[in-house]
């Protein structure tokens, strides 16, 4: 299961349970072509992204607006920035401005550990990259350090607005 899938199991059991309401955004896409084999199985055979997407979930929880993306990486020393686009680091700061909550969901595959990354701390790094004065990447043992681990259980599967209490425990 990828971690988008986990992260939409998790978001179902919050929502089910009136836990908070946080859904995945759906890519806007611009259809060109479709097949209709049979009436009751459409077939898109052509299509094209309409914009540039921001981030993959958004929703409330306690009362604030959160918005967040969710990254996997197979490296098991860093994460890769360029897992990111400039866009996507625009809206975060934007939500930010505005109040929101933002943050990263990223998962180490081959170590299989989840870690909830501030977007502040997102932007340090992805700022140092763009000025040509830091990696291209967030070490683990940073990400280990800034981020908060969330260990897997059965129900939510990722449990991660517990991580996201202590965001909102920061500004409260």
């Amino acid at each position: 299961m990828t971690l988008e899938q986990e992260i939409n199991q998790s978001n179902t059991y919050y929502l089910s349970h009136d836990v908070a309401v946080i859904h995945k955004k759906p890519t806007p896409i611009q259809i060109v072509n479709v097949d209709y084999p049979k009436r009751s199985a459409a077939v898109i055979k052509e299509a094209y992204f309409k914009q540039a997407s921001t981030t993959d979930y958004n929703g409330v929880y306690r009362g604030f607006y959160i918005d967040f993306d969710v990254k996997e990486t197979q490296n098991k020393t860093a994460f890769p920035l360029h897992n990111f686009h400039q866009h996507q680091i625009d809206h975060m700061r934007q939500c930010i401005a505005h109040g929101g909550i933002c943050f990263a969901l990223i998962k180490f595959v081959f170590l299989d550990q989840i870690y909830l990354l501030k977007a502040s701390d997102l932007f340090s790094y992805w700022d140092a990259m763009e000025n040509d004065d830091g990696r291209k990447s967030i070490p683990l043992a940073d990400v280990q350090k800034l981020g908060t681990e969330i260990k897997y259980k059965i129900q939510p599967l990722i449990p991660y607005l517990s991580a996201v209490d202590q965001l909102i425990n920061e500004i409260s």
